[in-house]
């Protein structure tokens, strides 16, 4: 409660919260790009697990390769890959750059397939959106 008397009265503490303090990588001159790149795609790897944590790894993995989600699943792996590649291997901080917001979209997409139904919703708002 005290936190909102200070929002709402416009003396609130300058606290950072986790996306202010994993973003900040990104403005490190040498090599911070590449150590948001690595860290974003571990925490889609913990994500990704954690998931498994609730529901047991086999059924888990089961519910991944089902075929309303099998390309989602082979789209976001890829994409974690990728990035990785793209930091360790190819040197490339713009392309693992790109890797992430990729993954981001990747993921966005297989989380919506848990969801009955959104993912039509997001097609047919994209679509009027478009029209």
């Amino acid at each position: 409660m005290d936190k909102l008397r200070r929002v709402l009265s416009g003396h609130e503490d300058e606290e950072q919260g986790l996306t202010a303090q994993g973003t900040f990588l990104l403005f490190i001159p040498k090599g911070g790009r590449s150590l948001f790149a690595l860290f974003y795609t571990l925490g889609n790897v913990a994500a990704l697990s954690s998931t498994c944590f609730l529901m047991g790894p086999i059924k888990q993995l089961k519910k991944m390769v089902e075929p309303t989600r099998l390309i989602a699943t082979i789209v976001v792996l890829t994409c974690l890959v990728l990035t990785l590649c793209a930091v360790f291997w190819w040197h490339k901080t713009g392309l693992a750059i790109l890797f992430c917001v990729l993954q981001f979209v990747a993921m966005t997409w297989y989380s919506l397939s848990y969801i009955p139904f959104a993912r039509d919703a997001v097609i047919k708002c994209c679509t009027s959106c478009l029209n």
